[in-house]
């Protein structure tokens, strides 16, 4: 069952910092201070909350419709429905950073990288490492789980346990 429990914790791994980068970009395509166009904010606030509202095993049921079951259609409903999540967490945030370090920023002429790179990252970098390592934490459960719907890692040996009434194992599994 080790190669299992590694894959299923390499699935969390990887799905937290695929979505880590692209919910950053989209986090500051949704911040007000940093993008001024607001149509843009409007239509990416939109698609977040789509993706968002989405469960995680509603994904995954969906993409194992689409592409068949496997390890990749596991991963990829952990990238997408942890990016919804991490999106908006991000940009939450940012948005609460945005104060009179970042209008110091602008009055002496700062571009908007400079705005990034020296007003929001010290400031947001806690609470990115928060929302971060506690999407890490449901990502460990959430690709056990994923297993169970024919996505790869350890819910399948569960499953499998269960369905063939070793309840002992599949305990076993669950507690590890």
């Amino acid at each position: 069952y080790v190669p299992l429990i590694i894959e299923t914790v390499l699935f969390a791994v990887v799905g937290t910092y695929i979505s880590a980068i692209l919910a950053f970009i989209f986090g500051l395509l949704m911040a007000e201070e940093i993008n001024s166009l607001a149509p843009v904010r409007l239509i990416v606030r939109m698609l977040v909350s789509f993706i968002r509202n989405i469960p995680v095993l509603v994904w995954a049921s969906l993409l194992v419709y689409i592409f068949g079951i496997g390890n990749m259609v596991g991963l990829l409903a952990l990238i997408i429905a942890t990016f919804g999540f991490l999106a908006r967490s991000y940009a939450e945030e940012m948005n609460h950073i945005a104060g009179s370090k970042l209008e110091a920023l602008k009055a002496t002429g700062a571009s908007k990288t400079q705005l990034v790179i020296h007003g929001l990252l010290p400031e947001f970098y806690p609470s990115w490492i928060n929302w971060t390592l506690f999407s890490f934490e449901i990502n460990i459960r959430a690709s056990a789980i994923l297993g169970m719907v024919g996505a790869g890692g350890i819910g399948i040996m569960i499953q499998t346990n269960i369905r063939l009434f070793k309840y002992q194992e599949a305990s076993a599994l669950i507690i590890v």
